[in-house]
């Protein structure tokens, strides 16, 4: 069986959820990496070459970021490959985009999907959007594990805030700042992940610090030194970060990840400034709420999902392609 990345998989550089997940669950499948501006690339010839090297019948799980956006590439493959498409996020959901543009997104995308031999979703929300959007009858769910992890340490219990997320408009850096600019409090919030050119539009704040994107024990570091998990993303799929704070205990305040927040922390609707206030406002001045946060995520902690579950999960799919 075969599996179809983007080039920057692996890439220190470019952490993302998408990419982890890829890594991780990629197991023993023939990785093979297309380079390409995904999901509109200017060149399709590598994703061409590649397809076409692979004998007929074979089982072939293609990442729907480099996948979904060319029906042209993809269509013709699907009918000789046992197709199978591994969507992150809908194409048309990434924030910044004209309507324009998502409108062709949106139809290349449900092109590719109609044509799959299977769908596979990283979350049962995102899932249940799939199949309503695109008409599907089907669409699996294979979640994303998580490694187990020592208890965070934490600074004084309430007032270093950490947030994992590329610098993008889609994570809501912006409401999160503005957010706690209104709050008074000593709070200090560290954003890692990777830069964008987003961040020059961020408002300015000494309170807040940008190390770029953190691996390995840098960001093992920042994760045990944080009182606070945050994310204010105004979309997400299912958000991997989040169940990596939970695996430290970490108490968490986030937007747009029901599944993988579940009933470990305090979820607070997207793209609503007020509501961010609010809960914010809540953890700085209720030591009750504190102590009911990291309550929650202790019993969240629990029962996360491993990566070991998901890559099973992931063969099971793939396995009914089999002839």
């Amino acid at each position: 069986m075969h599996f179809v990345l983007p080039a920057d998989v692996g890439d220190p550089a470019s952490p993302s959820g998408g990419n982890v997940y890829d890594l991780r669950v990629a197991g023993d499948l023939r990785r093979l990496t297309v380079a390409g501006d995904w999901p509109c690339p200017s060149d399709v010839t590598a994703l061409e070459q590649t397809l076409a090297g692979i004998p007929d019948g074979d089982v072939v799980l293609v990442d729907g970021l480099v996948g979904c956006g060319v029906p042209e590439v993809l269509i013709p493959h699907a009918r000789r490959l046992k197709l199978a498409v591994l969507v992150h996020l809908p194409l048309a959901d990434e924030t910044g985009l004209s309507p324009e543009v998502a409108a062709v997104l949106d139809q290349k995308e449900r092109q590719v999907l109609r044509a799959a031999s299977a769908v596979i979703a990283t979350s049962p929300t995102a899932a249940r959007t799939i199949k309503s959007r695109h008409g599907l009858s089907d669409v699996h769910v294979v979640v994303p594990g998580v490694d187990p992890a020592p208890l965070a340490a934490g600074t004084d219990g309430v007032s270093e805030l950490l947030c994992v997320a590329s610098i993008t408009p889609r994570k809501g850096h912006d409401l999160l700042i503005r957010a706690l600019q209104k709050i008074d409090y000593e709070w200090r919030l560290v954003c890692a992940g990777p830069i964008r050119p987003f961040v020059e539009t961020l408002p300015r704040d000494d309170r807040v610090s940008f190390p770029g994107p953190l691996v390995g024990e840098a960001l093992t570091r920042a994760y045990d030194a944080a009182d606070l998990f945050v994310l204010a993303s105004r979309n997400e799929t299912y958000g991997m970060v989040v169940t990596e704070a939970l695996a430290r205990g970490l108490p968490v305040i986030a937007s747009s990840v029901p599944d993988a927040l579940g009933d470990g922390g305090l979820l607070v609707p997207a793209d609503d400034e007020n509501a961010l206030v609010a809960a914010l406002t809540r953890w700085f001045q209720d030591q009750e709420l504190r102590a009911e946060l990291r309550a929650r995520a202790g019993a969240r902690r629990a029962i996360l999902s491993t990566w070991d579950e998901s890559t099973e999960d992931l063969r099971r799919v793939l396995a009914t392609l089999r002839p």
